[in-house]
Parts: structure tokens; sequence; C-alpha cells
């Protein structure tokens, strides 16, 4: 389960289509420390360029990607991978900060929140179709 989530491409497959997300860029072949990913999508119809860094990565275990460009004041998301009854745990993590400090998050965070929770339950049925419980 680690090797698929360690490879960039697969975060395509693992994202929902009304964001329009493609990879523009992988700094390394293979997920690693410090490993750069420039991305793009579509966020409510509105072009979104997004550079995230791979800060934090212990194979097999976890990975941390923090936002250096892109929609977010601040965006940290750790992937953790646990072992469990012969098959694996999931569990995302992410920190964000939406822009323009407390108007900001008076008005948008109930949207941001909102898609964040399409955007997992979707990446959760995607990886039953592909992996299976």
């Amino acid at each position: 389960m680690f090797a698929f989530f360690s490879d960039a491409r697969n975060l395509e497959i693992l994202t929902p289509a009304f964001l329009h997300f493609k990879i523009t860029g992988v700094s390394t072949e293979s997920l690693q420390k410090g490993t750069v990913l420039d991305y793009r999508l579509s966020l409510h119809g509105f072009p979104v360029y997004w550079q995230s860094t791979i800060t934090e990565f212990e194979k097999g275990r976890f990975f941390t990607d923090v936002q250096t460009r892109g929609p977010y004041a601040y965006w940290r998301h750790t992937h953790d991978f646990f072992e469990k009854e012969g098959g694996t745990v999931i569990r995302d993590r992410a920190i964000y900060r939406v822009p323009f400090g407390v108007p900001g998050d008076v008005v948008a965070h109930p949207f941001v929140r909102q898609d964040l929770e399409r955007i997992f339950s979707y990446r959760r049925k995607k990886i039953i179709e592909l992996m299976g419980q």
C-alpha cells in the first residue's frame, strides 16, 4: 500500500474528476524527503497552481507534504500507514489555514471543509475499489 502512495503518479487516480487534477512535475522518480511536486487543479472553476515538498518520509510508515505555493495560507498533510489484521490502515491528517486571516476563515472555512470531506471520501472509495477492504 505504501508503495502505491509513494508513487506520485497515483495521486491523479486518487483525486476526484471535478478537481481536474494534473501533476505537472516531480523532482524525483519516487517520493523521498525533499521531493518537490508541482500540480494544477481547478477549485470551483478557478485554476490553481500548487507546489508541495515532502518534508518527512519514513519508508513504509509515513510521509508529510507541505504546500510551498498554492491556495492555502498553510497546508501540511501527513499520510500514515499502519499494519492491522493482515491489511493496512491509512490515516490522513491535514492541518490547514485558509488565506485572509479571520475573515477568510469565517467565509471560506465551511466550503473548504466540505470540499476536503468530498475529496477524502472519494479517495477512501477509490482505494477500496483498487485494493479491496
